[in-house]
Order: structure tokens, then C-alpha cells, then sequence
């Protein structure tokens, strides 16, 4: 269970003490989108976020049971984080996240044409992508 201590028992302000800070969603969305799995990968995102920042957001994330580290096929030396189950139920709020994004910011046309498609069909093109993420817990 979390390591967190919670401010209250508010379902969203619980949650808020797992992912809501600065980074903690970009390193899901990396996981989930972008399938960056080592440390260096992360440190690479457009973000820039800082090791000291990282080795932190990487540990409470994996404390809470979002994500998962194992140790590197090809690398005794890197090690690969992924996803839980937890971490991909993850997908339906980073997609509303996205929606309301699109709606209230400047977004680039590459996004815009993803979002389209989900939009089209949200519940399916969800459906599809948790159950290829979850092919590979």
C-alpha cells in the first residue's frame, strides 16, 4: 500500500499524493506511450527533467505499485521500469488529460490527429490499448 502519508481521504486529493505532482504523469505517459523504459531514457524526454528529480518521482511511483523495475535483458548496469496494472489504468485519465488539452492549448498537429481517432472511438481505441499494454505484464 502507498508509503504516502494522505492530507485527507478525498478520493482525488489521495490520488493527487501518488501522480499529481510535476512529473510523476510524464514518466507514466513515457511508460505508456513512448515505451521508455530505462533511466537515460527518461532523462531524454523534452521535459529535461533532472536526475536528482527522477531517481525520487522512480521510487514513489514504484512504492505506490505504478510501475514495476526489473533487471535489463542486454545490461547488467540499466534496469527497465514498466507498468503495473495499476499504472495502466492510468491510460483512461491521461487521455481526458489530453482531450482537455486539445481543447484549451495550443497542441501540435501530430497529437490532434491521434486525439481525432480517439475521439472517434474513445472507449475502443481504450479498450485496445490496455489490453496490448497488458500483454506484456
Amino acid at each position: 500500500m502507498s508509503t504516502i502519508k494522505k492530507r485527507s481521504y478525498c478520493p482525488i486529493s489521495s490520488s493527487l499524493d501518488v501522480w499529481g505532482d510535476k512529473w510523476s504523469l510524464l514518466i507514466v505517459r513515457d511508460l505508456m506511450f513512448y515505451k521508455q523504459c530505462t533511466y537515460g531514457d527518461f532523462l531524454k524526454s523534452a521535459e529535461k527533467i533532472a536526475t536528482n528529480i527522477l531517481a525520487s518521482r522512480l521510487l514513489m511511483l514504484e512504492e505506490n505499485g505504478i510501475i514495476t523495475k526489473q533487471d535489463h535483458p542486454e545490461s547488467k548496469a540499466k534496469v527497465l521500469y514498466k507498468l503495473t496494472k495499476k499504472g495502466i489504468d492510468l491510460l483512461p485519465l491521461l487521455i481526458e488529460i489530453n482531450l482537455w488539452a486539445e481543447k484549451y492549448s495550443c497542441i501540435p498537429e501530430s497529437q490532434k490527429l491521434i486525439l481525432e481517432k480517439i475521439k472517434k472511438d474513445k472507449q475502443g481505441f481504450i479498450t485496445k490499448q490496455m489490453e496490448e499494454m497488458k500483454k506484456v505484464l
